[in-house]
């Protein structure tokens, strides 16, 4: 899970390592933040010059420094050097400034949060509504997403119980169902909504997200029902819970004269939420 934190208005690109519980914070990030570098340049160059010093030195710091792909500002993905909660307190010895206690303090914030969130489920939906919230879409889209989001976990539950377990083998799945509702594969539907990298539910009308939901919850239920064994077996059962979700597409097209699919995106958040039509 990827995530960006907040320090004092400076974001820190983290992930969440589910099998070690551990965050692992961008050390780029983390060194802009501590020395106020104006751009991500200036912090990627601090960064290059203290690196080589504890190299030189011998710390073993550089050592424990791992590497994940993040997104960059231009939205695309490279290899970071990342570090741990504890790697990065030792970096912080090592850089002076200020910001130094008050980061820490925050460094076991965020740890803690996490640790809630994994006993108790319900922060996390409050956390995602504060995210969304933050990004400007609205209640009645932000209200559907978090329960899309609810239906796709007990769907992703119901696969590994399938003994599905790649993650390339849930994108196959996923793209074998929404190509049956929606008529495109996951990649064409990105490219129609013109959107990258993004994900694409987060750039679904809430009509869209009604019927994608449809198309899990069906195909939930089919699998329950059925317990398919093998992969193809799985691949049948998500196009089927697809094609039921696509009927209701096509009567809900044919009743209103007009497309579920959709170009918008998330950068017309208003637009997102289907708002009832008056009688004049």
């Amino acid at each position: 899970m990827s995530n960006i934190k907040l320090f004092e208005s400076k974001k820190i690109r983290a992930q969440w390592d589910a099998a070690k519980e551990e965050w692992f914070f961008s050390v780029v990030d983390v060194c802009g933040a501590l020395t106020d570098q104006p751009t991500q340049d200036r912090a990627r160059n601090y960064w290059k010059v203290l690196k080589i010093r504890l190299k030189e030195e011998g710390c073993e710091l550089v050592t424990d420094c791992n590497q994940l792909k993040m997104q960059s500002a231009d939205s695309k993905f490279y290899m970071t050097d990342v570090l741990d909660t504890k790697g990065i307190l030792r970096l912080i010895q090592s850089i002076p400034s200020p910001k130094a206690e008050p980061f820490k303090l925050w460094l076991a914030e965020v740890g803690s949060d996490r640790l809630n969130e994994i006993a108790d489920p319900e922060k996390a939906i409050i956390r995602g509504e504060d995210y969304y919230r933050a990004k400007g879409y609205t209640e009645g889209w932000i209200k559907q997403r978090l329960q899309s989001i609810d239906i796709r976990k007990k769907l992703t539950d119901e696969w590994q119980e399938r003994g599905i377990t790649q993650e390339k083998e849930y994108a196959i799945l996923t793209n074998e169902m929404t190509k049956a509702w929606s008529g495109f594969s996951v990649k064409e539907y990105k490219e129609f909504k013109n959107i990258k990298k993004e994900n694409l539910r987060d750039n679904m009308t809430d009509i869209e997200l009604t019927l994608n939901q449809l198309a899990e919850v069906t195909t939930t239920a089919i699998s329950k029902k059925e317990k398919p064994e093998t992969f193809a077996q799985n691949a049948k059962t998500a196009r089927d819970g697809g094609k039921i979700a696509a009927d209701a597409r096509k009567s809900y097209e044919k009743r209103l004269k007009t497309n579920v699919i959709s170009p918008i995106n998330a950068n017309n958040k208003k637009l997102l939420e289907t708002k009832p039509q008056r009688d004049d």
